[in-house]
Parts: structure tokens; C-alpha cells; sequence
């Protein structure tokens, strides 16, 4: 992990909704993984005490001034704002990268990667470096309309199958992606799940990887005030190592990237002291 000034190289829109920055980055794109994160400190004009935590979207790993990240994100608040109204050559202070990322399989080569709304971001990247390694890529992304389905058309060129869901029936088919889920395991041949979006999501999807018998590994998205382990805002109940307890996790550095069986999704905002053992994966 490091901190530094880094540049922004451009800022695009994507569709209505959501904007990127590519940040000349050297040291976090050599070293960067899928699932991990970079922490960005809005412009200096206004004082903000917070930086803002986004998931690496995309890594080119040149050199010098073609080392950059990419990060997509939409407007919540001053901060996100501040950070889309910046332009090519503007200074950004970067640390990153932070967490721990995805594992990429030995032995699955059937690979099915699962999107909810901006939270699909990680998946471009993670689909590029399963590639690079010689799997089969699926894709199945979600989102409550539309304009909230990140970059449909790269998400279609990234999976061997792509199949998209919208809470409203905008587009693809008119529903969660959990109830395509299931089909496309079975038309996908899928051996390993990976999946980014909101709790809820990830929860069914868990239980649906469970109910097949397939590994599946979860980026979580939880409230990051640090976003480097200090201040345990944003701590998930995770199981331990042996399933006879769960204890406390700071998903800025010990996640966000989970095994999905080992969180206890029940468990968010309840006494830890009575836990159970996870269930079979």
C-alpha cells in the first residue's frame, strides 16, 4: 500500500450515470490484484476529512505514464462529485492498493462472474486477469434500471455469455439475477462464483452456490470511513477458519474479497457470542 500524488490522465462519462477517472499510478497499478481498491482524496479547494474508497475497475500495467488505474463510480455527495468535475492533468493523492483481491483457481476453468449495479466494477478487471490465465468467462449483471448497468457493452465482450437483469425490465430480462442464476450455472457449466454488488445479493447468491456445491468469493461493500484498518467502521461477522465462531473482520484489509460461506449474513448488527458454524460449501 502506498500513498502518493498521482494524475488524473482523463475523465469519461458512462452512460447518464456514472463517470471514471484514469489515474497514472505506477506503483498501485504493478502491484494492483482484482478486489482490491484505491482510496481517493477529493480535491483540495474544499476541506474533506474523509477520502472515498473505490474499487480498481480496470489496471494497464505500461510503463511510466501508461501505468494507470481506472476507477467508475457515481455522484453521492460533495466528495464524489468534486472528484467527477476533475480534469486531465489534475493532481490526485491516491493510496492503494488496499485489501485483499480475488484468487484466481488452479483447477475450475468455468468461471461465472455476478454484478449488481456499480458494484460490477471490480468484475472488468477480474474477467481480463481469468483471461489472461486461460478460463472461461460468464457474466451476469443486475441493476434497477437501465442507465445503473455499467458498461453493457464491454461487459458483453468480456463474457463467453453475458446476460443482463433489471429490477424495472428496461433491459434483459425483468427480475433479480438471482433468478437467472441457477440457469446459467447449469447452461455455463460454471465451477467457481465470483460476485460484487449489494449485501442482499451477495447473501442469495451465496446460498445459491451452496445449494450447487460451488466455491464462491464475495467483495463486500461496506461503510469505509479510513479505509486502512483504523477506525473498525466497517467490520462484517465473519466465520473463523475452524466454523466455531465468528468474530469481527475489517473489510477494508482483511476483505473486501470474502469466501461468500464464511460470512454470516445473519449475523450483521447481532451479539457475536453465540455463533454457530458455517454451513457446508
Amino acid at each position: 500500500m502506498k500513498q502518493y500524488t498521482g494524475e488524473v490522465l482523463s475523465h469519461r462519462k458512462h452512460g447518464e450515470e456514472y463517470h471514471s477517472l484514469t489515474v497514472v499510478a505506477p506503483d498501485i497499478a504493478a502491484s494492483a490484484r482484482p478486489g482490491q481498491f484505491v482510496n481517493l482524496r477529493p480535491p483540495a479547494d474544499r476541506y474533506y476529512i474523509l477520502r472515498r474508497p473505490f474499487s480498481i475497475c480496470r489496471v494497464n500495467r505500461g510503463s511510466g505514464w501508461a501505468a494507470t488505474i481506472e476507477v467508475i463510480f457515481d455522484i453521492r455527495g460533495p466528495g464524489t462529485a468534486a472528484l467527477a468535475a476533475m480534469r486531465a492533468h489534475d493532481p490526485i493523492d491516491v493510496i492503494g492498493p488496499i485489501g485483499q483481491g480475488f484468487a484466481i483457481p488452479k483447477n475450475r476453468q468455468a468461471c461465472l462472474l455476478i454484478g449488481g449495479g456499480v458494484g460490477a466494477t471490480p468484475l472488468f478487471f477480474l474477467g481480463e486477469e481469468l483471461r489472461a490465465a486461460g478460463k472461461r468467462v460468464d457474466v451476469l449483471c443486475g441493476a434497477s434500471r437501465a442507465s445503473r448497468l455499467v458498461n453493457t457493452l464491454e461487459l458483453k465482450r468480456l463474457g463467453a455469455m453475458t446476460e443482463f437483469t433489471t429490477d424495472d425490465g428496461s433491459v434483459g430480462y425483468h427480475g433479480l439475477v438471482t433468478d437467472l442464476l441457477p440457469n446459467m450455472i447449469e447452461r455455463c457449466g460454471s465451477e467457481v462464483l465470483y460476485a460484487c454488488g449489494p449485501r442482499p445479493m451477495l447473501q442469495a447468491v451465496t446460498a445459491i452456490a451452496i445449494k450447487y456445491r460451488l466455491p464462491v468469493q464475495v467483495a463486500l461493500e461496506e461503510q469505509m470511513a479510513c479505509g486502512i484498518g483504523i477506525c473498525l467502521s466497517c467490520v462484517a461477522p465473519i466465520y473463523n477458519q475452524k466454523g466455531t465462531g465468528v468474530m469481527h473482520v475489517r473489510t477494508c484489509l482483511e476483505g473486501p474479497v470474502f469466501n461468500g460461506a464464511r460470512v454470516a449474513w445473519d449475523r450483521y448488527g447481532t451479539d457475536l457470542d453465540e455463533a454457530d458454524g458455517p454451513p457446508g460449501n
